[in-house]
């Protein structure tokens, strides 16, 4: 099915409706109803049952949300609510017709909102936008390849050139992506990743060796105290509730450590049980921290000083002492410093009274098996790898990893986002592995490190990167610091988007762009030795294949291996030993080389066939290894640093609603936190709004604060009151990161701090717009007296104008 007239209306932000209060419960009922009726509505009863149905089964497809893993033995209804829009949003059966290209130009198509974009269908044909035009217009397969692999052969330098992946891409794309492009020459791989776990591997691979989850699916149920940092279970991996739950009916405690109260945090109505319909549910959180953004790192080392003081006490009963001397090091060090760390340095870090801090220690020291487990809460601060050390280090003291019902535990993001970095999407992959590729593939790799995906933006914005190939994702939305993105997306001779629907990316474009569009992972993919499946990694390692279970919306569409094997071919074919054409007939092929290339892939196609795939090696929890330069783990000594703000100032954390993932939004309503009709708004602390001199429900501008010479704001956006951390404020992303310079990043992982963005407040004297796309961000260099760029062409002078 095909539309030409758009059936989607933009949402007027001067309508939002806020409730009263936020939820104190998640899913039940009402997360079934909004898991179903969008996927009847769109996809029809038949399709929505081919899809939720096979969704995260064993001869299924696995959901290309988030990267929760699965249990052993499955349920009938394996998904939750935000799966099934996943499904929806893909699977839906409307496709753009070739008339959309010639009716909308890339600069009206601007003026739309990411929501509007993704409804209008799926995208089911290559299209080419010239040089010096503002339309795209359709073009054949052979002709889009044949563009690309010009253009890319045309380039001085194969770093010239960058190459940027999604963590919905499958193990078997993501292999032959970083081969087809260090094929071309080049490290350039920015990720998803770069942007919200790469702190977790730089902590992590520095302490332990392995930047991966040191816990099985069922250690989640086998914990004693399970530490929720930074994260928001109930919209972000809503599955992960059942597992708390679990832990809960096996007597284990639930810490949650987060600026704002979460419904799914404090009480779970688990929909496939009897008291999560028609009771009560499970209460999750025994103990809320609701600590100030920032004070993470303060918290921990607090705690970890409480248990060197308990073993002070009681010599030889409390540190895992038999663990320590064998397997780390850096013990002395670390208890030296903590003994420096003062109790009121840390309540001014984290906003908590010390009855607090001391009621978390002693939950930690009375549990045997404790799980840490942290998201982009923890990932996305100045400090977030120091932070995550401070993970490793209080988990280390007491022998939790590598135990059952202990360990490590970051939560990815996305589907597949870890199983990308397992083969090899990484602009920094060690030489064992380019030794291994080059040996495989008779080429010499290149050795010189890549660019991340910050690194990306700063080398296009400098014209040092003149072409971009995106193989899934809205890079331009996802990363920091929008208006410099934008203004280097348009820098470039070309941007190449492979793609499912349409999002911002595809409308900020170098001098030329293409859009090749692929079939998603709900779909069958059949290709000349018969019908084929992928495979991913889930967030503990679980490596599993994904059968598609419905027809293609169209027979246009090709996969992301054959598409990445045709790319190939018309760019360096023949330039290493590499059967293109054969990976993209029979995917078979390409784990051949997966299992000669990737350790811990070895006989990967026996493995991957086996009922559920398999678990990949994992050191630290599987025999207490750790792969450092001393083959111990390592303790490390951090200096406590955490943020202040100026008066008049609150910090600011970018978040997800619970009608969006990632920059894909589903809908403009936030059932749990009572917002609807809307995403132009601001959290803040009743006692907050006050002391600023602000209202409740009043429109504000919001100013980032920073001495970079550079004016970022976001007009018109609603004030409204919630129970944050004091001195803490919140709004959604991708809205907010226009707030967010591109050099405010993690030290050492160079990961946007998006969760510590130093804000003021001005009342709006702007009319709310109708698209977070309408959003002001200026650059003060380049600013009128009015606040606008000077050149008159953006969607925000436009949105202003009219609105005016």
């Amino acid at each position: 099915m095909t539309r030409n007239e758009p059936r989607v209306k933009e949402v007027d932000e001067k309508d939002i409706e806020v409730s009263n209060k936020p939820k104190e419960w998640a899913a039940g009922i009402p997360g079934v109803y909004n898991s179903m009726k969008p996927a009847i509505e769109h996809m029809g009863v038949k399709r929505t049952l081919q899809t939720v149905l096979k969704m995260n089964h064993k001869d299924g497809f696995d959901c290309p949300s988030c990267a929760w893993p699965d249990p052993a033995k499955r349920k009938t209804f394996e998904f939750c609510e935000n799966g099934a829009k996943a499904v929806t949003w893909e699977a839906a059966p409307v496709t753009i017709s070739s008339d959309f290209w010639a009716e909308h130009s890339t600069t009206e198509l601007r003026e739309r909102s990411e929501y509007w974009l993704g409804m209008q269908g799926r995208l089911v044909e290559p299209v080419y936008k010239p040089a010096g035009e503002d339309h795209y217009r359709p073009v054949s397969w052979d002709e889009a390849f044949e563009i690309v692999g010009n253009k890319l052969k045309s380039l001085d330098s194969p770093d010239d050139a960058a190459f940027y992946t999604s963590g919905r891409t499958s193990n078997e794309a993501a292999f032959l992506y970083q081969l087809f492009a260090r094929g071309f020459g080049t490290n350039n791989l920015p990720d998803c990743s770069n942007m919200c776990h790469e702190s977790s591997g730089w902590a992590m691979g520095q302490t332990i060796g392995i930047g991966k989850a040191t816990v099985t699916f069922d250690d989640y149920a086998d914990a004693d105290l399970i530490i929720v940092m930074g994260q928001n279970p109930g919209t972000n991996h809503p599955r992960m509730l059942t597992e708390l739950e679990a832990c809960k009916e096996t007597g284990g405690q639930i810490v949650a450590v987060n600026p704002l109260p979460e419904a799914g945090l404090k009480r779970y109505k688990n929909p496939q049980k009897v008291k999560g319909v028609a009771g009560k549910g499970t209460e999750i959180a025994d103990q809320f921290l609701q600590i100030r953004l920032g004070g993470d790192m303060a918290l921990l080392q607090a705690v970890s000083k409480r248990v060197f003081e308990a073993e002070a006490k009681n010599p030889g009963t409390v540190l895992d002492h038999a663990f320590l001397e064998e397997h780390c090091e850096g013990l002395d060090e670390l208890r030296d410093y903590l003994m420096t760390v003062d109790d009121a340095t840390v309540v001014e870090a984290t906003g908590l009274k010390i009855e607090q801090i001391d009621e978390l220690a002693a939950r930690y020291l009375a549990a045997d098996k404790v799980i840490i487990t942290w998201a982009m809460g923890i990932t996305q601060q100045k400090k977030g790898v120091a932070t995550i050390k401070e993970i490793i280090n209080l988990l280390l003291l007491r022998g939790n990893i590598g135990k059952p019902g202990a360990g490590a535990s970051p939560i990815r993001g996305h589907s597949n986002v870890q199983g990308d970095r397992t083969m090899g999407i990484w602009e920094q992959m060690p030489q064992s592995f380019m030794d291994a590729l080059g040996k495989e593939f008779n080429f010499e790799p290149p050795q010189e490190h890549g660019v991340d995906a910050v690194e990306s933006i700063r080398r296009m914005r400098d014209g040092q990167v003149k072409v971009l190939v995106a193989l899934g994702g809205n890079l331009v939305s996802a990363i920091s610091d929008t208006q410099v993105a934008e203004k280097a997306f348009q820098n470039t001779d070309m941007t190449v988007q492979i793609s499912i629907k349409l999002n911002r990316s595809h409308l900020i474009t170098g001098e030329e762009a293409l859009i090749l569009p692929c079939k998603g992972r709900t779909e069958i993919d059949r290709q000349a030795t018969g019908e084929q499946f992928v495979s991913v990694e889930d967030t503990v390692c679980a490596v599993h294949p994904s059968w598609g279970s419905v027809e293609p919306v169209s027979d246009n569409l090709l996969s992301e291996p054959a598409i990445i094997s045709r790319l190939a071919r018309a760019t360096i074919d023949g330039r290493i030993d590499a059967d293109w054409e054969g990976f993209e007939k029979d995917y078979d092929l390409i784990r051949e080389h997966i299992a000669k290339v990737v350790e811990g892939c070895e006989d990967y196609n026996q493995k991957i066939r086996r009922k559920g795939g398999f678990i990949m090696a994992n050191g630290p929890r599987d025999s207490r290894t750790f792969n450092t330069p001393t083959g111990k783990a390592v303790l490390t000594v951090n200096d406590l640093e955490y943020l202040t703000r100026p008066e008049g100032t609150l910090i600011l954390q970018s978040l997800r609603s619970h009608d969006q993932w990632n920059t894909t939004i589903y809908g403009h309503n936030d059932r749990y936190r009572g917002i609807k009709k809307g995403r132009h708004v601001v959290f803040i602390n009743p006692e907050d709004i006050t002391d600023l001199g602000l209202e409740d429900g009043q429109n504000v501008d919001i100013h980032g604060v920073y001495d970079d010479g550079v004016q970022r704001v976001l007009r018109a956006f609603r004030v409204v009151s919630y129970p944050t951390a004091r001195g803490c404020a919140a709004a959604y992303y991708p809205e907010a990161n226009v707030l967010v310079p591109l050099d405010e990043v993690a030290e050492g992982s160079n990961t946007p701090t998006s969760k510590q963005i130093i804000v003021r407040f001005e009342k709006s004297t702007h009319t709310a717009p109708e698209a977070y796309d309408s959003v002001a961000t200026v650059q003060a260099s380049d600013a009128e007296p009015d606040g606008f760029p000077t050149n008159g062409t953006t969607p925000a002078k436009k949105a202003e104008a009219a609105n005016a």
